[in-house]
């Protein structure tokens, strides 16, 4: 079987139109579906989407490899498009991806197609095979660009597999010289290293980091083979002789693999990206004897990986774990905010009849029915944000202590603050009793995650926050509250300023997710209710703005930008009306001098105004949506008009003219 027999015309684009991930994925899929290869397109997309939980399938150097390996796939099948400018797809190493390739593969039956893919993932780590795809002008020429590179691909795997059939046939005729056979073998001068690859799926992600340490082994002159524990079965395995004549092992593996075997050998434990992106420093920790002898672990290697784990997260800066453990927590979070906050928002817009009175909300069964359901998720803001940053920390047994954490935040009036206080303490707290934990016997081995770990976390999270937590945080929340509602108009636009800059610095990075953070953690007060706030209308006014604004200097000012460019002038509009500020990010990053700084002022004025107007939102999301229910709603669409234009003047005089052609 081949590539292009998985591949289909109809299955490629060569001109892919999508602004983000989500919008990546469902274009692939439904390229996928044009080549027939599915019989549940939505069951397919689920498998999708729970691959890339598990992380990124961005493998970096403009690459991704979305894949499933799902009963919702008829027959094995590829799709492929290409991006021309790039899309955020949270890559291994943070650029924007554009070369796609979405695999499909059935759950059940032959395996044969997922040697064809292994090889598909090694042809991509080549530079000149990426840029001819690159450079195809139709479906055709695409797939004769993979075809002819496959034939190269093919000779060299038939040449490897004679190669491996000659040595096998020599090592059955020198049986009886084994010994003798082994050290003849074995070379004097260049140093040999051996690892695993292994993700869970094992169809790219293996494959791609035994190609990438292979290749830079050869780079650096030594001797190097790699096992990929892939779907289809152990290739390329290591023998008793591979291992006692090894320097040391790498292995870079996302699932459990047979490590024992490498006890008394220097090895180095990391997920299968860190053998993609970091092929050279993993090496040469071997080479260079930084490796530590590994001692066998009778849990495989989850608990070495587990260390490896903790050693990687030391060499981090003391922010960057901060942050990455805190975007974790808001990641799960926001769903609960998001569909709380908008049904309570709708609870309003429905209950118009009844405002300004004390059954305003809920003085209809649909509103009532809208705001106690609303009101239900929005209550479990606090102990989600918790729970997933101890999970983030200490993995699954650090949820439970982390969610009650975050409910003793909420009760006892620490708040916002208190639930970042409790996940970041329960995780630690985890931590320490597996550290703890980790001398008893074997025999209760089984007795952590069931009694232990749950038992003496509760007690410890429950101590922590009635007793050292909650007290001096809901005292500061007071203060705050205090301070916040005492602040004059100048000092509240000041801080709307500020806040709806920060929406369009980034777009999206450490700088938004923070001013975002601070908007929906304001919607909430020290007792759990939800609350209007001035400060998310300047968060959501800020966000709104950049994609507006470039909508609006797209039709002023024509010439600073491609007929390319405004194509997208109608799909902007609406992200900005939706408060999708990602659709201002393939403009950002294609000229980042001339639209960050537009549209970081444009944003500022509108969150300065929206201060200044004295507008509220209830909703942390939801645009124009929501205006209904916004405190002073016609001024807050000026804000937003005003800080559009603003933006919008500010591009069409700094950028420059664009050609027409």
């Amino acid at each position: 079987m081949r590539i292009i027999d998985l591949l289909k015309p109809q299955s490629i684009d060569l001109d892919a139109r999508v602004t983000d991930k989500a919008g990546a994925i469902d274009h692939l899929v439904d390229l996928m579906e044009k080549g027939g290869h599915l019989r549940d397109k939505e069951g397919y997309k689920q498998g999708v989407l729970d691959r890339e939980k598990e992380g990124s399938t961005g493998i970096g150097e403009g690459i991704a490899i979305p894949h499933s390996k799902t009963a919702a796939v008829r027959e094995p099948g590829l799709a492929s498009m290409i991006v021309r400018d790039g899309v955020d797809y949270e890559s291994l190493d943070d650029e924007p991806a554009s070369l796609f390739f979405m695999i499909a593969a059935p759950a059940g039956g032959a395996d044969v197609h997922l040697a064809v893919l292994s090889r598909l993932s090694r042809m991509l780590m080549d530079d000149d095979f990426r840029d001819a795809l690159l450079k195809a002008d139709s479906p055709e020429a695409y797939l004769q660009v993979i075809d002819k590179a496959e034939q190269v691909q093919i000779a060299e795997e038939e040449a490897e597999a004679t190669a491996e059939k000659e040595a096998a046939e020599k090592e059955a005729a020198e049986k009886a010289a084994e010994e003798a056979a082994a050290k003849a073998a074995a070379p004097e001068e260049k140093p040999y290293v051996i690892g695993v690859t292994a993700c869970p799926t094992g169809i790219a992600h293996t494959y791609m980091a035994a190609e990438a340490l292979e290749k830079k082994g050869g780079e650096l002159g030594i001797d190097i083979k790699i096992e990929t524990n892939g779907s289809s079965g152990v290739k390329n395995q290591l023998t008793p002789a591979d291992i006692e004549r090894a320097r040391g092992v790498i292995v870079a593996c996302d699932k459990n693999v047979p490590v024992d075997r490498f006890t008394g050998k220097p090895v180095v434990f990391v997920k299968v990206a860190a053998g993609i992106k970091e092929p050279e420093r993993l090496i040469r920790e071997v080479l260079d004897g930084k490796a530590p002898v590994f001692h066998g672990s009778s849990t495989g290697t989850q608990a070495a990986a587990e260390t490896a784990a903790d050693e990687a997260e030391a060499k981090e800066s003391i922010g960057r774990q901060i942050y990455k453990h805190l975007m974790n927590g808001v990641s799960h979070m926001l769903p609960f905010v998001i569909g709380g906050g908008i049904l309570i928002a709708l609870a309003f817009l429905f209950d118009m009849g009844n405002a300004g009175t004390a059954k305003f909300g809920s003085g209809t069964p649909l509103a009532a029915f809208l705001k106690n359901v609303g009101s239900l998720s929005f209550s479990m803001m606090m102990p989600i944000l918790a729970g997933y940053i101890a999970v983030s920390i200490a993995d699954r047994p650090a949820l439970m202590p982390g969610i009650v954490g975050g409910f003793l935040a909420t009760t006892g009036g620490s708040g916002f603050f208190g639930a970042l206080f409790a996940g970041f303490l329960a995780g630690c707290l985890m931590k320490v009793l597996k550290k703890a934990f980790a001398g008893l016997p074997q025999a209760l081995e089984g007795t952590k995650p069931v009694l232990l770990y749950p038992v003496c976390g509760l007690v410890l999270i429950g101590v922590l926050m009635t007793y050292v937590i909650n007290p001096p945080t809901t005292v500061f929340n007071q203060w705050l509250a205090a301070t916040l509602g005492s602040m004059t108009t100048s000092s509240k636009v000041v801080l709307g300023l500020l806040l709806g800059g920060m929406m369009s610095i980034d777009f999206g990075g450490p700088i938004n997710k923070a001013a975002y953070v601070f908007g929906t953690a304001s919607l909430m007060d020290a007792s759990g209710n939800a609350v209007s706030s001035g400060i998310m209308a300047s968060v959501m006014a800020g966000g709104m703005v950049p994609p507006i604004a470039l909508s609006l200097s797209m039709l002023l000012f024509k010439g600073k930008y491609t007929p390319q460019e405004r194509h997208s002038t109608i799909t902007n509009f609406i992200m900005g009306l939706s408060f999708i500020t990602e659709g201002a990010i393939p403009f950002a990053a294609s000229d980042p001098l001339h639209v960050i700084p537009p549209c970081a002022i444009g944003a500022a004025t509108a969150g300065a105004l929206s201060m200044l107007f004295g507008c509220a939102l209830p909703a942390p999301h939801g645009g124009i949506f929501v205006f209904g229910v916004v405190t002073n709603w016609p001024m807050y669409l000026v804000s937003l008009l005003l800080g559009s234009l603003v933006a919008a003047v500010l591009l069409g005089i700094f950028r420059a003219k664009r050609p027409q052609e």
